[in-house]
């Protein structure tokens, strides 16, 4: 095996599995008809599920995961999630497990992000929350399957601050609908760079600029939500779509302000669609507030740092995980589209 592609597959490692904004111009803005996600009614049939607790203890960070079964006896369509997350969450992931045979109700140590490789199609996720609560809502006729008594794999990474135990814990609700009002299986993208390597003296500020052109997997699909994600040295996430890498940008995402521990959710009615041979440009932002310098780095926990956009579309093209780094060359690799050989070679070492 050559040595670039050895090194490709540590940059893509380390992107896929750990990753866990305003200012710009643009021709034409479709934020102008995009809306915050926050709290919109919830109809429909409920089904609930439970995290924790799980006592933290001070200073302590961790990813712990759990596997439930909803008890639903026919497959439904879920048209609306909503989660409410302890104050120390970071952020939690939401998935469908179809592997799973029973259930792990315990938290338990697990990988960060591993589920979202989806290399065998059998873990997808379906919603990723950083925010104390959050309701995400589907276009009309569009929803999530769920198969008879799905089985839900909860990912909550947490960090406390503080200087006592503190209990985490986080409740999601799936709401469905009737099968004859969706047309269209909804799925989830998520794209960043992991090219964060830096040092911040105190008052310091650095961009990253990054573009991924959207591979032909994609083409015609239509993006509904945005929600932009950095860590607390982030001050800014923008994202503009392009018809190719130096073509007019036209700006998709950008909180004003943004807030990194509750970034926005932006969504979009009617939804966009990215031009053919096009992608996203995307940028982040981060500031040196301390009084010392940091030395800033791309990682997992929530005192390195990332910058990542996550889309929920449709119609389904699978769930997919994609990385820009202008490193050797640069490079464009979504998995599981980049195939078996590179997926499966990161997904043996999670």
């Amino acid at each position: 095996m050559s040595k670039p592609y050895l090194v490709t597959t540590a940059i893509l490692l380390t992107a896929l599995t750990v990753a866990c904004g305003g200012g710009g111009s643009g021709d034409d803005d479709p934020t102008d008809a995009a809306t915050t996600i926050d709290r919109p009614p919830l109809e429909g049939e409920r089904y609930t599920l439970t995290y924790g607790p799980s006592t933290v203890q001070p200073g302590q960070e961790d990813t712990r995961c759990v596997t439930l079964r909803l008890d639903n006896p026919q497959a439904i369509k879920v048209r609306q999630v909503h989660n409410v997350l302890s104050s120390l969450s970071h952020h939690l992931i939401v998935y469908r497990d179809n592997a799973a045979t029973q259930e792990q109700p315990t938290p338990t140590p697990c990988q960060p992000f591993a589920g979202t490789l989806n290399v065998n199609g059998t873990t997808s996720p379906i919603m990723i929350t950083q925010r104390a609560e959050e309701t995400l809502t589907l276009p009309e006729g569009v929803a999530y399957t769920f198969q008879p008594n799905q089985f839900i794999r909860l990912e909550m990474h947490y960090i406390n601050t503080g200087d006592a135990p503190i209990e985490a814990t986080a409740t999601v609700e799936f709401y469905a609908v009737p099968d004859s009002t969706i047309q269209h299986e909804a799925d989830f993208l998520f794209i960043g760079s992991p090219d964060i390597d830096f040092t911040l003296q105190p008052g310091g500020s650095q961009t990253l600029d990054a573009y991924f052109p959207v591979p032909s997997s994609l083409d015609g699909i239509n993006y509904f939500a945005i929600t932009g994600h950095t860590h607390h040295f982030g001050t800014d996430m923008n994202v503009w779509t392009r018809p190719s890498a130096g073509g007019a940008q036209t700006v998709v995402y950008d909180p004003t302000p943004f807030s990194w521990s509750e970034p926005e959710t932006t969504r979009f009615e009617p939804p966009f669609t990215v031009p053919t041979g096009g992608g996203f440009q995307f940028q982040c932002s981060w500031t040196n507030r301390d009084s010392v310098s940091h030395r800033i780095q791309f990682g997992e926990s929530a005192n390195d740092e990332m910058c990542f956009f996550w889309a929920y579309y449709y119609p389904s093209r699978g769930a997919k995980v994609c990385v820009h780094t202008d490193q050797f060359g640069g490079q464009n690799l979504c998995c599981p589209d980049a195939g078996a050989t590179i997926c499966n070679a990161i997904a043996g070492q999670l």
